[in-house]
Parts: C-alpha cells; structure tokens; sequence
C-alpha cells in the first residue's frame, strides 16, 4: 500500500469536516427529540427510549456536561459531541472494512462486499450503511461497544442520507491507502482546531484536544524508529 496523495488528502479532510458537522447537529437532534437535555422526561417516550434517555444523561453528565440540581436541566455540548464522532467512525470504518475485504457478516462469518450488505439490507427492510455499521460494530467491539447508550441513538433521517451520501463521495484509493485512517482521526479535529488557533483565545480543557491531537505520518514513524 501507499500514503494517501495529497489531492485525495485533500478531499478527504473536506468530506470529514463536513461530515462532522452534519453528524453533530444530528445528534443534537436526535437527544432533543429523547428529552436528554430537559430535567423531565418526555411524556412522549417509549419505555425503551426513557431508559435510553437515562442512560445518555449519565454519560452525559460523567464526560463533564453541566446539570442544574434544581431544574435537572442538562447541557448536550459534550454529549452531541461525542456521539456524531461514533456514528460517523463506525459508518467510515465499515467503509475501510468492505475496501479491504474485512467486512463480515456475523452469522456465517463470510467477508461480504457493499453490494452483498445493500442485496442483504434489502432483505431486511433496512438501509444498507446501517447494516455495513453494524457488521463493523460487531467486527470492531474493543471501538464500538455494544452497550454504548449514543449508538443506540438513532440520528434523524436526513442526517443519515447527508452522512452516506459524503462517505459514498470519496474513492475507494482513499480506503486503500496505508495512512488515511490516521488522517480521518486527525481531521476530524481539523476545522475545530483553526477556530481554537485563530480565536487567540487561551487553551482550556475543552479545546486542548483539538489543538493537540495529531497524527503522526509514516515517515516520521519510520525515522523515529
């Protein structure tokens, strides 16, 4: 395999930037609609969704988003967050698994292409991006938990279709390519990190991964070796 060229380097810091914007407004939307934010819970919840709803402002609230002890009012900044960042991952690395012929179907244990997951969605009445996810989230549980509340979160439907159709955009050669993984952690933080640097604002705890987390190129991993 090869580095990533900078072209579709290029392309691909642009697709991720605007992915995640769409995955976290999505978000947002998707734990409004579950209340998260609201000291009561919806009267409009399922059973399922109100232990869902729980569970998310326990997360919530244990990676530093603020509650109101009088209101139970609770920010969503941390936790909108966080789960557009693993909806979207496990989306593109369901997209690097079938590229590299990993992704596996888990009853028979057969590496299955894109073609064969949307034949396979079809049958299921679901949508095939969603199938590819959750054939990676099983292939990957040490990244993608299974009894991880944000990913039970369902984003809304046009937040889905954005997502597919940017993560559709991007070549195969992008998933091929032996440091675009590293790439799609570092850009996630890229836009983030030009609007840290350009505020000239002081580094907090909440914009200091931004700023400081960066991927390291192959050859300088080779040359400190």
């Amino acid at each position: 395999m090869a580095p990533l060229p900078s072209n579709l380097r290029r392309d691909l810091e642009k697709a991720i930037i605007k992915a995640r914007d769409v995955a976290v407004d999505g978000s947002r939307e998707a734990l409004e609609a579950l209340t998260v934010h609201e000291g009561k819970r919806g009267t409009h919840l399922s059973k399922a969704q109100a232990s869902l709803r729980n569970r998310l402002r326990a997360h919530g609230h244990q990676i530093g988003d603020a509650r109101n002890r009088k209101t139970g009012a609770q920010e969503l900044d941390r936790l909108q967050q966080e789960c557009g960042y693993e909806h979207w991952h496990r989306m593109i690395f369901a997209r690097f698994l079938a590229e590299n012929n990993l992704l596996v179907e888990p009853d028979s244990q057969v590496s299955v292409t894109l073609e064969e997951v949307e034949e396979l969605a079809r049958e299921e009445g679901i949508d095939h991006w969603e199938l590819a996810a959750r054939y990676a989230q099983d292939a990957l549980p040490a990244i993608f938990r299974s009894d991880d509340p944000l990913l039970e979160v369902t984003l809304p439907r046009e937040a889905r279709l954005k997502l597919e159709q940017i993560l559709e955009s991007l070549p195969s050669a992008v998933f091929v390519a032996d440091d675009s993984l590293g790439w799609v952690y570092q850009f996630w933080q890229s836009a983030e990190k030009k609007r840290v640097n350009e505020s000239g604002d002081k580094i907090t705890g909440d914009t200091l991964p931004a700023v400081t987390q960066l991927f390291t190129e192959p050859y300088m991993v080779s040359f400190l070796l």
